[in-house]
């Protein structure tokens, strides 16, 4: 099993930029495809971005790509979501999930953080 922490949530104004980090320990880092979800009251939880278990390939929500950037260091067993240019609809919980399953837009993750809140204010 892995456990994931997040990190670097806060209140931010629009137009700003947020670095997110979600710390892993127990199994090898690099066994697992990562990616980051938010839920925002009242709306279903949602993808945002993912990243493949070497880190070459990652994917973006239409919603966010150009303005946020997954990635990741194996070495420091640790994803990142790098935001810019936040908007007040960002505003959410923002998860950390692993999956031992290859990369997808259909992979399911089975290990999740506990969230860690982005306010944006306008």
């Amino acid at each position: 099993q892995v456990q994931l922490v997040e990190s670097g949530g806060g209140l931010m104004q629009a137009g700003g930029s947020l670095r997110l980090s979600c710390a892993a320990s127990g199994r090898t880092f690099s066994l697992y495809t990562m990616a980051w979800f938010r839920q925002a009251p009242g709306k279903e939880r949602e993808f945002v971005a993912g990243i493949n278990k070497s880190g070459q390939t990652t994917r973006h929500a239409d919603s966010v790509k150009g303005r946020f950037a997954i990635s990741r260091d194996n070495a420091k067993n640790t994803v990142y979501l790098q935001m810019n240019s936040l908007k007040p609809e960002d505003s959410a919980v923002y998860y950390c999930a692993a999956s031992e399953r290859l990369f997808s837009i259909h992979t399911t993750y089975d290990y999740w953080g506990q969230g860690t809140q982005v306010t944006v204010s306008s």
